[in-house]
């Protein structure tokens, strides 16, 4: 039978109190760096990194766009056959991908911020983001390319560039909200968007949101499992009852 949920919870808040007490002792932080840092979690989206063991998922997620969502995506139409070569490429000791899961532990939005591979830019880093379609409207993209800014800033990346379709007014609003200065050259945009250096409030802002978002994970992993173990026993039931009218 599953870990009891609650039980869970109590032991996993219990962990990330300590993980606060000890890094704000560890930086010296003060109450209103403290403070600061937490104001940014009130309206936190779980964003969890992902690693090469969630390809599937990835690839899925992918798949799952519409025609025009790819286009936008990729900046062509992609096939199911291309996708799964690009998520196959992808890098992930050199690049970071995060992913947005639903309680059903599916991939729901990604976004991939890759690093450059080309000494001479070395401070500079390009992001991608996907997000379903029953998914719109949640702020979802936004939250992502924050959550990659951040997570650039601390690797030392001083530029964050964006190349997508002038079409794709979403992904270009986000950028501008940012800050970026956005160029067009006919069908296809740019944006540059300059990074300050990292501080003690990103640094610490990325280790608790990559903490909290791992505590969600294993909750909805949780939920899940008791929710095939409550089927499981349904059907057992089920079974007994059917016998025992056939008795």
């Amino acid at each position: 039978m599953p870990y009891p949920l609650v039980q869970y919870w109590s032991r996993t808040k219990a962990h990330l109190q300590r993980l606060w007490r000890r890094w704000r002792l560890k930086v010296g932080l003060t109450d209103r760096q403290a403070n600061g840092a937490a104001r940014k979690t009130e309206s936190w989206v779980p964003i969890r990194s992902l690693s090469s063991r969630h390809k599937q998922r990835i690839e899925r997620h992918l798949c799952g766009l519409t025609a025009q969502d790819r286009y936008l995506r990729f900046g062509y139409a992609a096939t199911a056959e291309q996708i799964g070569r690009y998520v196959q490429g992808l890098d992930f000791e050199r690049d970071e991908i995060f992913g947005v899961f639903n309680r059903r532990l599916e991939l729901v939005a990604m976004a991939h911020l890759a690093y450059s591979i080309d000494p001479q830019w070395a401070t500079c880093a390009e992001f991608g983001v996907s997000v379903a379609s029953h998914q719109r409207g949640k702020g979802l993209g936004g939250k992502l390319f924050e959550h990659a800014v951040m997570h650039a800033r601390n690797q030392g990346v001083s530029m964050l560039f964006i190349h997508a379709l002038s079409e794709n007014s979403a992904m270009l609003k986000i950028a501008r909200h940012a800050g970026a200065t956005v160029e067009r050259d006919g069908s296809e945009s740019d944006a540059y968007l300059a990074l300050p250096q990292a501080d003690l409030d990103s640094q610490f802002s990325g280790l608790l949101q990559e903490q909290m978002a791992q505590v969600d994970y294993q909750l909805k992993l949780q939920a899940q499992q008791f929710r095939q173990w409550l089927a499981t026993v349904q059907e057992i039931r089920q079974g007994v009852r059917e016998a025992r009218h056939k008795v």
